[in-house]
């Protein structure tokens, strides 16, 4: 285990990536509009939300504001609402708020208390007074389910109540035939990463609690049980990828049930992720709509929620009056966390799919989801922040591992310059630190490619270093010299890449390519995109996924992301190259 001040520096790099919410808000900062009744109001409370219910804090916040609410002291109170989602709202405020371009806030509404944890952990490290020392009370609350289609949700919710491990676990060569169903093939499931995501680090959590067969106090003792690893690691091999936004996982599986097309989750038999999304994608919150629309049609097939027997993990989204807050800061916060717990308000909750404050849930909630246990939900207690995050580093090790075949645009059109750097250099540095986030026992290769060149007289890709044990050094060292010229083959390299990773197939392994371009396909002896969208569609008995990032602007970003979409993958728009360490981050959580 890292000393505290080490796992710090380990855990930053990730939250400034962290894709939690749903509802992105345009610009940086979003202030509700102004009391029409006028600007009189001497306390202003500055609050920051997380994404995922930015936009309803939005609407209440306007709503307190035209409101006769008063505070001790003084007449009234104006709340302002910003928007940042928890993993990055962590890193700001254990550094100072810098960088961020938003007010300080004196409330912060995390979407779990494992965040509050977290920036104790960070305080204590720096030697600096604790902002969050306390348990907060919790204004909305969501259980972690596992979601699955319905048919294959009531199947396993015939056999009885069934646990993480028996649930998750479902594995390898048996999968479905062992419930009667050997068409169905493997049983695997899609997790957010747990570095970036808090729907993925409360699985996590879950899934250790229900190995210890505990509902609370988790220790790091546990952690290096060899039982308790084994039976994470169990469920680990299951996942069919890992996700930086459940949320988009969602919408593309909605967009594909509504059009009847192959899904970007045909080989996942379930998602964990919290009760709420559940519902938005049976309501059509998640579907494409139209114009003017506020939600889309309702899927054909609705995901019901499945609860592992043992419990599940809670995100409570606590209320924190941050120490920032003065006296009548503090009589105003208390005040709005006041106004957010009545009726009225706990009723736009649950029209978004939250459980309530006491985490009771609304007879429509069920309805969209499905029936919980007749005797409720057991919780499992958030583990101390110290257990947190070395579940974190250990994760690393016990996660699923990947054979990932990396193939870079070395085109002309990549000596273009960006700033003072050309494209390829700025390609290049991104890749170094994406790949420095690999696990050390993922299987990693590297491909050039651009078109025939005077250098490369025979084939417009060329194999710069085999799939084979990471070997970062010299992966970095054959990037800083490939040579830059020809145009882009764009769909040559994409379905010679498809079939390598065919034959070198390994299914306990996540098997992956990823494409790095700054253009589009222009080589006109492979120009055929609708056979190479049926090559590389998903075979969810041998799924090969691809990756791309779209880097520059000069990218066809459609159609990447319908090469991607058609093998499951994902394309990652980096189109402003100013995104592209981002975008590698992101890429490099699925693996």
């Amino acid at each position: 285990m890292a000393p505290p001040a080490t796992r710090t520096r380990q855990w930053l790099p990730y939250t400034a990536a962290v894709t939690a919410g749903l509802v992105v808000i345009a610009g940086a900062f979003v202030f509700v509009r102004q009391r029409e009744a006028g600007n009189d109001c001497a306390t202003i409370l500055q609050v920051n939300s997380s994404t995922e219910k930015a936009a309803l804090l939005v609407d209440l916040a306007e709503a307190y504001n035209r409101s006769d609410r008063s505070i001790k002291g003084d007449g009234c109170a104006q709340v302002h609402v910003s928007a940042l989602n928890s993993g990055k709202a962590t890193e700001a405020l254990a550094t100072g708020w810098t960088h961020t371009g938003l007010p300080q806030p004196q409330v912060w509404l995390p979407t779990s208390s494992l965040w509050t944890g977290q920036l104790r952990l960070l305080d204590e490290a720096a030697g600096r007074e604790l902002q969050t020392p306390d348990h907060y009370p919790s204004i909305a609350n969501s259980p972690l389910v596992i979601a699955m289609p319905q048919p294959k949700a009531e199947l396993v919710r015939k056999q009885g109540p069934l646990g993480w491990g028996e649930i998750l676990g479902l594995s390898g060569r048996d999968g479905w035939a062992g419930f009667g169903k050997p068409e169905w093939g493997r049983f695997t499931f899609g997790k957010d990463n747990p570095n970036l995501s808090t729907s993925g680090l409360a699985a996590t959590i879950a899934t250790y609690y229900a190995a210890v067969q505990r509902a609370s106090d988790l220790t790091r003792s546990d952690l290096a049980d060899p039982a308790v690893t084994q039976f994470v690691r169990r469920i680990e091999a299951n996942v069919s990828h890992y996700s930086d936004d459940s949320v988009d996982l969602l919408r593309s599986l909605a967009e594909a049930d509504l059009t009847g097309g192959a899904g970007s989750t045909d080989d996942m038999s379930a998602i964990v992720l919290q009760e709420e999304l559940v519902d938005l994608y049976n309501t059509g919150a998640l579907s494409p709509r139209q114009d003017g629309q506020e939600r889309g049609r309702r899927p054909n097939v609705p995901l019901v929620a499945v609860h592992p027997k043992e419990g599940t993990f809670n995100l409570d989204h606590p209320f924190v009056v941050l120490p920032s807050a003065d006296e009548q800061q503090r009589a105003a916060a208390a005040d709005f966390q006041k106004f957010l717990t009545e009726d009225a308000q706990q009723e736009s909750f649950a029209r978004l799919g939250f459980r309530d404050h006491e985490r009771r849930a609304s007879a429509e909630l069920l309805a969209s989801v499905g029936a919980e246990p007749t005797a409720g939900l057991n919780y499992f207690e958030p583990p101390d922040p110290q257990v947190v995050s070395a579940m974190l580093d250990g994760w690393r090790t016990i996660r699923k591992k990947a054979n990932i075949l990396i193939a870079l645009d070395t085109s002309g059109s990549m000596l273009a310059k960006v700033g003072t750097r050309t494209r390829f250099q700025v390609a290049s540095a991104a890749a170094g630190k994406g790949l420095a986030l690999l696990n050390t026992e993922d299987r990693v290769g590297l491909w050039s490619f651009s078109s025939e060149t005077q250098q490369q007289p025979k084939s417009p890709y060329r194999q710069e270093v085999p799939l084979g044990g990471f070997d970062q050094k010299r992966i970095n060292s054959k990037i800083a010299g490939l040579e830059v010229a020809g145009s882009t083959a764009l769909y040559a390299t994409i379905r010679a890449a498809h079939r390598e990773l065919l034959d070198r197939y390994d299914p306990q392994r996540i098997n992956a390519i990823v494409v790095l371009t700054d253009g589009k396909n222009e080589y006109s002896k492979d120009n055929d995109l609708a056979r190479l969208l049926a090559e590389v569609a998903l075979d969810p008995r041998r799924p090969v996924k691809v990756f791309c990032i779209a880097f520059d602007r000069e990218s066809d970003f459609a159609t990447l992301d319908r090469i991607a979409k058609a093998s499951s993958g994902k394309a990652f728009d980096a189109t402003d190259p100013a995104k592209i360490d981002e975008a590698f981050v992101k890429l490099v959580s699925s693996f």
